[in-house]
């Protein structure tokens, strides 16, 4: 079995990462010693290695030795550059390396504070200090290096603004009245890409024009040209994610459902038509340019991540010039070449390229390998693992995979889920359930669930109707009816285990996280039959007052996806399981953090108060000093080992 402890322990890094701008340096968040912080890598001793790779011509797969502290040699490859509390994330490298920009949540409350940190210096300064609003914690630079673009709800929600880097007042740029999300800031300075929430779960992306902006004309003297506008397919605006500039500012790259898949546009400014580069049944998502300023004869290249299910891998597509139209009048890119990269079966993160395009980094992360950092030769297609968050004794265990399985819903529907099958059978079994909802459980590195599986359990992970990664129409599947078939696709996968056998009929759990936290209260109230103990780490549970008590950004996507709670009042109160509370059989657990702006801890705190006055089993963690997601490994530690010990234990009783 695997040591629980050992594995929370183990540290990951984040997949929002940055290399300079002379190649010679990549800036990472990581939580190696219990804290996220901001370290550097010396990329020169990548480098090294992937010279010796090509002269010996064998794989080179075993990271780089690192150190956690102090100066590099030339035998050390990282660095830590920050230090205290709060979690630091998103480091962004200014455009002449000096300085290095990142987000710092100091209390988990997810009201991110702007710090750049000056390399000659060695002084961290906070742009946005005692500010009574949020930040967001995606910003970019302005190509002259003098100004960052950021998001803030200081006038309610998140609107895009700009901010000098001396500090000072942020001016607005672009208020939708919809909550923002990302900024990209053309290479040529001209145009800033803001990407903010629309309808229901739709997305837009807007372009800014930075010289208007700045000559602070009113918007009603603007021409047609000059104002903010959505990209968009002839008169209908795309729902588009993760836009990205050309090197030269005049097209922007993005992805886009508008075929039910995520499929990957090129907007051209001038024209304004959208050539569509890929067309597959699966998710082509996060495009970035490849810009080799020495082969200018050569077609241009997009690199992104492809998914299929529950894997995905990195492909380069070589763009050529001519173009052919689809049946639905599509203009689709006639590509010369595809090239694959896959590390494994698993997940890569952010793409990162090196400025001559030889390079490329990701995150990869598998359900037996941590988020670690990998660079990919381009040419060859070799990989080198630059960070190691494995610890050696947990390196020689060995990790159950899971296998991606279709099960029967309730209506007959196909569920997609991950299961790790025990080996005896019938077994003890958790059904965990993932957040968001617009999310799915992927071949990623999950402690709870290697865990549960090294245990002998069943674990089955649900890719309920409401997830994404299953197309447009499985996403929106549950819309308006949260905590209905999403709930049932939930339950019907308990029921699966029991008619395969694989699971003991009265020896099953549920328990998630954030929307799973909520789904879990919904199925004990819903099929309190199934169940024999249910954990929910920082769920809601009574959607009138949780949307009272959070923020604005948050009440909009409730909203476009619950309707407005006043005139749909009955559909919102049959959604909350606080008002059904009195169904449940099984004993509850409740973990909740102080600062959470999602689902607030009151939510907890109020249904443990009406279970203890019903009579029922139930136990509330509440930890004060921590938000949605925990920062404080003691409390990770805390939280997740009672957790395991809460769902055992009733799972293990006789």
């Amino acid at each position: 079995m695997l040591n629980l402890t050992d594995l929370l322990r183990v540290p990951q890094v984040d997949p929002l990462f940055d290399i300079s701008p002379d190649n010679s340096k990549l800036a990472f968040a990581w939580n190696k010693t219990g804290e996220w912080q901001i370290y550097e890598f010396d990329l020169s001793r990548a480098e090294r290695s992937v010279l010796r790779l090509h002269s010996s011509q064998k794989p080179l797969l075993t990271p780089l030795r690192t150190k956690t502290s102090g100066a590099t040699s030339a035998d050390e490859a990282e660095t830590i550059i920050t230090s205290g509390i709060g979690g630091k994330f998103n480091p962004r490298y200014s455009p002449n390396g000096n300085q290095l920009a990142y987000a710092l949540d100091i209390d988990g409350s997810e009201s991110y504070h702007l710090v750049v940190y000056d390399f000659e210096s060695q002084q961290h300064t906070d742009l946005t200090p005692n500010i009574p609003h949020a930040l967001q914690p995606n910003f970019c630079w302005s190509p002259n290096g003098q100004q960052l673009a950021v998001l803030s709800n200081e006038h309610g929600h998140f609107s895009a603004y700009v901010i000098s880097i001396n500090g000072g007042e942020a001016k607005l740029i672009l208020d939708t009245g919809h909550p923002a999300w990302q900024v990209e800031w053309s290479p040529d300075g001209k145009r800033i890409a803001v990407c903010c929430e629309m309808h229901g779960q739709d997305y837009g992306i807007y372009v800014v024009d930075v010289e208007s902006y700045h000559s602070e004309r009113s918007e009603e003297s603007l021409s047609h040209e000059e104002r903010p506008f959505a990209i968009a397919q002839g008169d209908m605006p795309l729902n588009a994610h993760a836009p990205k500039w050309s090197p030269d500012g005049k097209g922007l790259l993005f992805h886009s459902d508008s075929n039910d898949w995520f499929n990957i546009g090129l907007y051209d400014l001038n024209s304004k038509e959208i050539t569509w580069l890929t067309n597959s049944e699966g998710d082509s998502q996060f495009p970035i340019f490849l810009s080799d300023k020495s082969k200018t004869d050569s077609l241009p290249q997009v690199a992104y991540t492809q998914s299929k299910g529950a894997v995905n891998w990195i492909e380069i597509k070589s763009v050529g010039q001519a173009f052919s139209l689809t049946t639905n009048g599509r203009m689709l890119s006639r590509s010369t070449d595809t090239k694959k990269y896959q590390k494994g079966e698993g997940i890569h993160g952010g793409i990162r390229l090196t400025s001559d395009s030889k390079r490329m980094v990701t995150t990869f992360s598998s359900p037996s390998q941590p988020s670690d950092l990998w660079m990919i030769d381009i040419e060859s297609g070799e990989a080198i693992q630059l960070t190691n968050s494995m610890p050696e004794n947990l390196s020689r265990e060995e990790f159950i995979m899971p296998e991606e399985i279709f099960y029967d819903g309730m209506d007959g529907v196909q569920i997609p889920a991950l299961l790790f099958r025990p080996s005896k059978t019938p077994a003890p079994a958790v059904v965990m359930i993932h957040g968001g909802p617009n999310w799915h459980y992927s071949m990623e590195w999950n402690v709870a669930m290697a865990h549960f599986a090294s245990r002998g359990y069943a674990v089955l992970a649900p890719n309920y109707r409401g997830s994404t990664g299953y197309g447009r129409e499985w996403q929106y599947a549950a819309r308006f009816d949260m905590g209905g078939v999403d709930t049932r696709d939930v339950a019907a996968g308990a029921q699966y285990l029991i008619r395969e056998g694989l699971a003991l009929k009265n020896k099953i759990a549920v328990t998630g996280r954030s929307h799973g936290g909520y789904l879990t209260m919904t199925c004990l109230t819903q099929f309190p039959e199934l169940w024999c103990a249910g954990s929910a780490l920082v769920p809601f549970m009574n959607w009138l007052k949780s949307h009272d008590d959070s923020r604005e950004d948050l009440q909009h996507w409730n909203i476009e996806n619950m309707g407005d709670p006043k005139v749909n009042y009955e559909r919102w109160y049959n959604a909350s399981p606080y008002f059904f509370l009195d169904r449940i059989n099984a004993p509850v657990q409740l973990i909740c953090g102080g600062n959470d702006p999602r689902c607030p801890a009151s939510d907890s705190i109020d249904a443990r108060d009406k279970l203890v006055s019903l009579g029922k089993n139930v136990e509330l963690l509440l930890y004060e000093d921590e938000g949605h997601e925990f920062l404080k490994i003691e409390n990770v530690l805390d939280a997740e080992s009672k957790r395991v010990e809460f769902l055992v234990r009733n799972l293990e009783s006789k």
